[in-house]
């Protein structure tokens, strides 16, 4: 399989997540790519987090896609302005809405039009006035300067092909002293070259995922200090999943070497007083 280039691979996620939006979470749950076209299957609560029982919870906007729940770690304060990247159909959204309340304001930001459609149509259904999706790419956010108190993302990033810049526009969005919380796929240990490979598992968050210490040092190089993990889970990959992508050999080796998949939620703070790229003389 030749290497896709990052606008191919943009292009595959946006059409992927397209075809999610319009079914229902228990199709979802049914395939990795979320739609009834020949793909390998995949649960995707072998990722997601349970939010059902959460404040604010609707459960027309889960399509159990998630990784983590950043909003539990996000210390969103009532009033605040909440930035949502990679909102989908408004899942952490919402919930964020029932924190900042009526005085707060919510953003959410999506590259799939589907998705965005589907949030303003709940958005509307729900009558909420200061939740509101707009559709644009996280590596070019249709998002002001000095917009947000607090950045969420539920297993988005990972999914962009261009992390420095997504971690830069995140940095750029953020007022002075505000901060992130993201929850987001990474690896440790190289993963086999069968599993990376697949275009299939890139749109089900592992093979767009990079190493760990490189996540983390790309937040660094933006400017975020304070940056710390708030929760860590493996991802157990069930054996008969991996048979559809790895040899016998390769499956035996992969169960025995330090290499592995991880949800990490992730928090880290713009300075009060800006000292990252672009922003001190």
């Amino acid at each position: 399989m030749k290497t896709e280039t990052s606008e191919t691979l943009r292009n595959l996620v946006k059409e992927k997540y397209g075809q999610i939006a319009v079914q229902s979470r228990e199709v979802n749950a049914a395939s990795l790519c979320g739609a009834t076209c020949g793909c390998s299957t995949v649960d995707y609560s072998l990722m997601a987090d349970d939010y059902t029982n959460l404040p604010g919870y609707v459960p027309d906007a889960d399509l159990g896609l998630g990784c983590g729940l950043p909003t539990e770690f996000a210390e969103i304060k009532k009033g605040d302005t909440v930035v949502d990247l990679g909102s989908g159909a408004g899942n952490d959204a919402f919930v964020v809405r029932s924190i900042v309340g009526e005085s707060g304001r919510v953003i959410g930001v999506d590259f799939t039009q589907p998705m965005i459609d589907k949030a303003r149509s709940n958005a509307k259904r729900l009558q909420y006035d200061n939740v509101e999706f707009r559709l644009g790419d996280i590596e070019n956010m249709p998002v002001a300067e000095d917009t947000a108190d607090v950045v969420v993302s539920n297993c988005v990033l990972n999914l962009v092909p261009d992390k420095k810049q997504a971690f830069a526009e995140t940095f750029r969005i953020l007022k002075n002293g505000g901060h992130f919380s993201v929850s987001d796929i990474v690896l440790a240990g190289n993963l086999p070259e069968g599993l990376v490979k697949s275009a299939e598992m890139y749109a089900g968050c592992v093979s767009g995922a990079i190493q760990r210490d490189t996540y983390l040092s790309t937040i660094a190089d933006a400017g975020f200090v304070n940056i710390r993990i708030q929760k860590e889970k493996r991802i157990e990959i069930p054996k008969e999943i991996l048979a559809e992508y790895l040899s016998a050999d390769a499956m035996r080796k992969f169960d025995h070497d330090d290499v592995g998949i991880f949800s990490l939620t992730i928090y880290a703070e713009k300075p009060a007083q800006c000292c990252g790229p672009g922003c001190c003389n």
